[in-house]
């Protein structure tokens, strides 16, 4: 079995899990306005950004923002269970969508920080050997699924013997490379996005750094979390739409909940992006996964888009929730504006169910999915 034994968000509302779940919970959004010149794009966009002053130093080397962010989450989430961080059978895996790559911008700050940290890998292994892990990191850079991708390679490898421990670290930051990316998309919205609402404009981007660090266990724990199953699948529809069927996230879905009575799953928390073409999308594959009475839910209205950090941060957030007897709300969701009927949760909903599954699309036609299950039992 693969268990949960700590984790940490770093994002807009706060710089650990407690801090910002309670600012969620309580409806808070850390979306804001931001001003085109902030990040030399052509328009003013939407967005949720960490104020890394509030971080704590953690070395005299010199770090870029990103790594400042990923080490503080590390950190955190170390500080909250018992774990040899240097023994060799604990692996380092880092979800990113862009890593460093404002290294590559002429205007960057980080003159003294040597330009190979560009490259994932490096930044992977810099933050390790911070720790005092010489173990090699892994990386793991798969689109919007990358940080549940992670998730899942970290179980199948605990489950293979490969390590015993495994420190899951999802990265994202904006910069004017992921914005002005999206910007050409004609993806963002203008205004706060709205989840499988009939009068959503598109995404709004985020940054943020979470940690899940998971571990192998014979014995399980009542009230701890656990890591059931996880299911990835392409179906290589195009380059950036996802399926018109939902097939990937279909089967990745009907993977991770197959037997299981839809009654025992709290919540199945979606992408749910609020652009046009993703929310129909996942709303095609859960009705055709037979699993349109459960309730679903999304929390791109609270922080944006995290990118790489988003199947981890998310996860916690439902596992949270789910630890308070709730199923957060939607925020942004007022009326259905995708063609199934499935069962968008718009308020704080009580909940005794003890699983819950999260899903995740991206570019390339790549879908993931996992089921995480709380122990109840001692």
């Amino acid at each position: 079995m693969v268990e949960i034994i700590g984790h940490n968000i770093t994002c807009a509302l706060g710089i650990t899990s407690e801090s910002a779940y309670k600012e969620i919970a309580s409806g808070q959004c850390g979306i804001s306005l931001h001003k085109s010149s902030s990040h030399g794009v052509s328009e003013d966009f939407m967005a949720s950004t960490v104020d890394t002053r509030t971080l704590p130093s953690y070395s005299d080397q010199p770090m870029t923002r990103l790594e400042h962010m990923a080490i503080h989450s590390i950190t955190d989430a170390l500080a909250r269970c018992d774990i040899d961080i240097t023994s060799p059978d604990t692996l380092f895996i880092l979800s990113s969508t862009k890593g460093n790559i404002n290294l590559l911008d002429n205007n960057t700050t980080n003159s003294n920080i040597h330009p190979s940290r560009v490259n994932m890998p490096v930044m992977a292994t810099f933050i390790a050997r911070h720790f005092g892990n010489s173990r090699q990191p892994i990386v793991v850079s798969n689109a919007c699924i990358s940080g549940l991708s992670a998730l899942i390679l970290a179980k199948r490898l605990i489950e293979t013997r490969a390590c015993e421990t495994a420190v899951v670290v999802g990265a994202d930051e904006l910069t004017r490379f992921t914005v002005s990316g999206f910007q050409s998309f004609k993806a963002l919205s203008p205004k706060r996005c709205q989840p499988f609402d009939k009068d959503r404009q598109g995404l709004n981007l985020g940054e943020a750094t979470a940690t899940i660090i998971l571990r192998h266990t014979d014995n399980p724990t009542k009230d701890r979390w656990y890591l059931d199953a996880g299911s990835i699948h392409n179906d290589a529809n195009h380059i950036s739409g996802p399926s018109r069927v939902g097939e990937g996230s279909y089967r990745a879905l009907t993977d991770v909940a197959d037997g299981l009575n839809p009654h025992d799953i709290a919540v199945i928390n979606t992408h749910g992006t609020a652009t046009l073409y993703n929310d129909e999308m996942e709303s095609i594959a859960i009705d055709r996964a037979g699993l349109s009475s459960v309730n679903v839910n999304a929390y791109k209205g609270y922080l944006g888009h995290t990118l790489g950090a988003a199947g981890i941060l998310e996860s916690i957030l439902s596992m949270m929730s789910i630890d308070n007897h709730t199923i957060l709300p939607t925020l942004g969701y007022h009326d259905i504006g995708v063609s199934r009927p499935i069962n968008i949760v718009n308020r704080p909903l009580h909940t005794d169910a003890n699983m819950f599954i999260k899903l995740l699309s991206g570019f390339g036609g790549c879908n993931a999915a996992a089921r995480f299950r709380k122990e109840v039992v001692s």
